[in-house]
């Protein structure tokens, strides 16, 4: 299994940077970035770096490790251009750019800069000409595509991805409509979710691709919670009976080693982990570190 992690973006670049590198270092496997203008919230001060640049920054000063949107909204850019964007950073890293692709669902920041905020059902049938579009064009030496909501005529790419297949990630759990879009064209899939979820929803995907005579093993599958590390007992069962709205994986050292075989049991090829509930400075770095060297390290 991979291990990878997701800093919050409201952090200045300077300590994205310091924790790309930091993880880098430790033996993680990847870092993923959200791909938001401004947040989900009432207050919407609080500072949203642009996605794609950060990662081109990350690409030319952290090796090794994966680099990846948790997801692109697809209502952002136009899929030519995205597909460009990812290309030219997969460039910059020599071949490590994962392009997570989701349909786009944070309603004020579509409001707020002018972005047309479709219908559900326009949103992932946009979606799936998107995947279709990016995938032809880091195929073919020029792409005509007359579709429903985007067109084009001769289109080169040019240089194409560093990777011969620069992974194509559908992100999102959407059981009659999302997971139908991963199993024609994705390379990985994303959701939140517990090990319970991701099986269920990993057997709809399965049938899916069943139906479409597709291998279901050429989908890599990853899975996002939230971490809550401790050894304080009663911090822990303050989190475990909070029945917060997002999946945790919440214990000390072994009860995490054990929500992970859950993962494994499965699955799941990687778990990304954010630090939104790692704290800050060296509380983090320790949290960081206690995972990959107590509990990842079970798994290499």
């Amino acid at each position: 299994m991979r291990f990878s992690f997701w800093p919050t973006p409201s952090q200045p670049f300077a300590e994205v940077m310091s924790l790309g590198r930091h993880v880098e270092q430790t033996g993680w496997d990847g870092i993923w970035y959200a791909d938001h203008f401004m947040p989900n919230a009432e207050d919407t001060s609080q500072p949203t770096p642009e996605a794609w640049t950060t990662l081109s920054a990350l690409a030319a000063s952290v090796p090794r490790i994966r680099l990846g949107t948790l997801v692109t909204g697809n209502t952002y850019r136009h899929p030519a251009v995205l597909a460009k964007m990812a290309a030219t950073v997969d460039h910059i890293s020599e071949g490590r750019v994962v392009l997570g692709l989701g349909s786009g669902w944070q309603e004020n920041e579509h409001t707020a800069y002018g972005i047309p905020f479709y219908s559900v059902n326009g949103r992932l049938r946009r979606l799936a000409e998107a995947c279709q579009i990016i995938k032809a064009l880091y195929r073919e030496e020029s792409v005509t595509f007359d579709g429903e909501y985007y067109q084009l005529k001769n289109a080169p790419l040019q240089p194409k991805p560093h990777q011969p297949n620069l992974p194509l990630m559908i992100g999102g759990g959407g059981e009659k409509v999302t997971l139908r879009i991963t199993a024609k064209y994705a390379d990985e899939w994303n959701v939140w979710g517990d090990a319970a979820t991701l099986t269920r929803k990993m057997a709809i995907l399965d049938g899916y691709c069943n139906d479409i005579d597709r291998d279901p093993a050429e989908i890599q599958r990853s899975a996002v919670a939230l971490l809550f590390l401790s050894d304080d007992e009663a911090f822990l069962k303050r989190i475990k009976e909070g029945g917060g709205a997002q999946p945790t994986i919440a214990g000390n050292v072994n009860e995490v080693i054990d929500i992970v075989n859950d993962y494994v049991k499965a699955g799941v090829n990687e778990l990304i982990v954010p630090d939104f509930t790692m704290g800050q400075g060296a509380q983090k770095i320790e949290t960081l570190d206690r995972f990959i060297n107590e509990v990842a390290s079970n798994y290499r």
